[in-house]
């Protein structure tokens, strides 16, 4: 099989496209009116000098590449098999792909290259002779974290971008370390994080767009895989500021049985780069099918059932939602789950919910104004509204602030029992469609891990909660009235083995029950909308997606991989834990905040010592009535080791804390002398969040990491790819790349369950 592949910036040459202008003369003229200056000028003698400017750059290699590709047909009209372009060259694969026409190709590559070339302060560097693995172990070890890496170009070429200060930095560090590192004539940090106001201009040029089905194969840049039809615009975005994947987008090739790669435009670079592959590198076998020039011709013409991303889950909830695919991530706590993050997924056609829980509220209005004024075209969004029953005060105040802010999607989490906050928020939002169906502006997702508190969502909320309600004034008695005939949630999410609070559920047993338990309530209540099922918790690889869409799910929904990404609101330093972590390394530890029932939180355990010592701290407060009981050489350790502070210190800092905020909580303290001694030790939860979220190295033995066992799953999938580093990790694409292999994992399956009946 053969691959045509086109070269990127940087093999730009005056004099390129000699005899190519004279060949095609009425897209030369269309050029020209485009650009509005002449091309052929401009590559064959470049006599103002801007050739090597970006914003001329661009348009030039497009303009060439093409009309080589025109001229290799003529040559030999039987098309490639597969399509391929390095970063700007990737226009030219999907031109030659029938994805656009080469006008819309030229317009989009001049958009992108005036908006790139408006980044500055940047530079960019290749290393040489050295392997990822090790680049990376550098950048971490000398604390370089604010260097991507921008080009994976082969086994032994590696492009690293950042700001143009760190890039002339880092170059004494390799240096030092006798490693092979050359600054690149570069003006910007291309294809990092730096990028992303170039990311952002270029989606409204994109959406004003129509691409067609394509052709023929085209490898992304941004997964390594091919193109879906569907995937053309998100890529084409993400492109800008994400990694060039070349290695494995040719160790992919190499898998499939490509063994002719020709280079199409100007130079050999990329002739370069795929031969140094083949030689030093193998393989990369995926369970699926090449896709095909046509999905729906592959599928006629192997039998096999074809599932795109955009089908999995329910249609209904990707439509109430506004999203592409039946997946969104959770809201993880202290902002962890970012307003950056939010923001990242909302561009990108999902939806993030904005982790609230622990952070005041002038911190949540910045993040909300935030979110608003970067998500303007409609996108979506959500945001956290964790249970409070200690301060029902402080829930109803962030409710009310969601409100003021025109919050249409909550995920409330951790709730055993419902709340008038909570209530208020559903009821506020409803009115009667022309039909008369009782409808809500405001959706809640629930998210849920026990029969009883289901049943509490399934139904409408309880009459005396609604009169509380009523009679302060917080909702109108037609909005009471509504509030009987629909369901508290519009979603379930059914938690299982997730991070943070858990039951410890199984997801293949309380899926179906919950299913079950949900279609006889609304079946009962008789509700014009069905309250939607779908699932969380253990969601890390193409495997356990698929089984939850085998099981029922109606949409999924993932939390402890997205903490592991660049735009997560955690410290550098819990990133390179969680990147390192395997399946078995998480533990049970007491929560922080329900310290004294006992309700428990998965938490990372490798590397740290929380999970035994927060399990010890609850062990002394059951078996003791004050922490002077304790004796003498364990209290010690625990103020020595566990705290690094005295009991009389931490609760001063603590009665400082809830004499603002609760001061009943003080003045029950003052009588009681075990539930001091509870605050006392619900301050170390308080503490070791802190420590991890600061990344305070000193004291990583106390870090507390909320996560579960799908971290691990995760980073065994995508070992030994660009996405092993957390650094080139983003909430958004992880979201495309988990679908789109769970689509093709079912694909597979379905295909040998056919295949054995037949």
């Amino acid at each position: 099989m053969r691959a045509y592949m086109f070269p990127g910036q940087g093999s730009q040459v005056k004099g390129m496209g000699r005899g190519l202008f004279e060949r095609h003369v009425e897209l030369t003229r269309k050029a020209d009116d485009i650009l509005g200056y002449s091309i052929k000028r401009l590559c064959l003698e470049d006599p103002e000098g801007v050739l090597g400017k970006t914003q001329y750059t661009q348009p030039a290699l497009y303009v060439v590449n093409a009309f080589s590709y025109l001229n290799a047909l003529e040559e030999n009209p039987t098309p490639p098999d597969y399509l391929l372009g390095h970063s700007l060259g990737e226009y030219d694969a999907l031109f030659a792909a029938g994805a656009f026409d080469f006008e819309t190709g030229l317009r989009l590559v001049k958009k992108r290259g005036e908006l790139m070339s408006q980044a500055s302060g940047g530079g960019m560097a290749a290393v040489v002779n050295r392997e990822v693995a090790e680049i990376q172990a550098i950048l971490k070890e000398r604390q370089l974290d604010s260097i991507d890496i921008a080009n994976f170009n082969s086994p032994s070429q590696t492009v690293l971008s950042g700001p143009r200060q760190a890039i002339i930095d880092a170059g004494a560090v390799f240096k030092e370390l006798g490693v092979t590192y050359i600054p690149l004539n570069v003006s910007a940090a291309f294809h990092s994080r730096y990028m992303r106001e170039a990311e952002d201009a270029i989606q409204e040029t994109l959406e004003r767009m129509t691409f067609s089905e394509l052709k023929i194969p085209v490898i992304s840049n941004v997964l390594a895989r091919p193109y879906k039809s569907s995937e053309l615009k998100t890529n084409l975005k993400r492109q800008i500021s994400s990694s060039v994947q070349w290695l494995d987008s040719i160790r992919y090739l190499m898998g499939v049985g490509v063994s002719e790669f020709r280079e199409i435009g100007p130079g050999d670079v990329l002739t370069k780069l795929v031969k140094a592959i083949q030689k030093k590198a193998t393989p990369l076998v995926v369970k699926e099918e090449p896709a095909p020039a046509s999905e729906s011709k592959a599928a006629a013409r192997t039998g096999r059932p074809f599932v795109t991303p955009e089908q999995l889950g329910s249609a209904e909830f990707r439509r109430d939602y506004n999203l592409r695919h039946a997946y969104v991530t959770g809201g993880m706590v202290k902002g962890i789950a970012s307003k950056e993050l939010v923001v990242r997924m909302g561009k990108a056609g999902s939806m993030g919910f904005l982790g609230t829980g622990g952070l005041r509220l002038p911190v949540i209005e910045d993040a909300l104004q935030y979110i608003q004024a970067h998500l303007q075209r409609g996108e979506s969004y959500g945001v956290n509204l964790l249970s409070n029953l200690v301060n029902p005060k402080a829930e109803m105040e962030a409710v009310d602030l969601l409100l003021r802010y025109g919050v249409k999607n909550i995920e409330a989490a951790a709730y055993t029992q419902l709340t008038p906050a909570l209530v208020k928020f559903r009821l506020k939002g409803l009115s009667r469609d022309k039909q008369g169906n009782v409808t809500s502006q405001h959706r809640v997702m629930a998210k849920i891990s026990r029969p009883e508190v289901a049943e509490l969502f399934l139904n409408p909320p309880a009459e005396r909660l609604v009169k509380q309600l009523v009679d302060s004034g917080a909702v109108s008695r037609e909005q009471a009235e509504l509030s009987q005939k629909i369901a508290m949630a519009d979603d379930l999410c059914v938690e299982a083995d997730s991070g943070g609070h858990t039951d410890m559920g199984i997801v293949t047993v309380l899926l179906p029950t919950i299913m079950r338990q949900r279609d006889a309530i609304c079946r009962q209540r008789g509700y014009s909308r069905r309250v939607r099922v779908g699932t969380a918790g253990g969601i890390g690889s193409p495997e356990a997606a698929a089984s939850a869409f085998i099981l029922g799910a109606e949409f999924i929904l993932t939390g402890s991989i997205n903490q592991c990404t660049v735009e997560a609101g955690t410290s550098d330093e819990v990133k390179d834990m969680l990147a390192d972590m395997n399946v078995q390394d998480t533990d049970y530890a007491p929560a922080g905040d329900m310290f004294e029932i006992g309700a428990r939180v998965q938490v990372l355990s490798r590397g740290v010592l929380f999970p035994p010592r927060a399990n010890k701290l609850h062990e002394l407060w059951r078996n003791h009535g004050a922490w002077e009981q304790i004796d003498p050489k364990t209290r010690q350790q625990i103020e020595g080791k566990y705290f690094g502070r005295s009991f009389g210190e931490v609760f001063e800092e603590t009665r400082n804390y809830y004499l603002r905020e609760m001061p009943q909580q003080i003045d029950k303290a003052e009588v009681n002398p075990k539930h001091k001694m509870a605050l006392v030790f619900r301050w170390y939860f308080v503490h070791t969040m802190r420590l991890a979220m600061k990344g305070d190295k000193n004291d990583r033995v106390n870090y507390q990491v909320h996560t579960g066992p799908a971290m691990g799953a995760f980073n065994q999938w995508v070992k030994g790819t660009g996405l092993e580093n957390w650094r080139n990790r983003h909430p958004d694409a992880l979201g495309e790349l988990l679908m789109k292999e769970t689509a093709g994992l079912l694909c597979d399956r379905l295909g040998e369950y056919s295949r054995a009946l037949s």
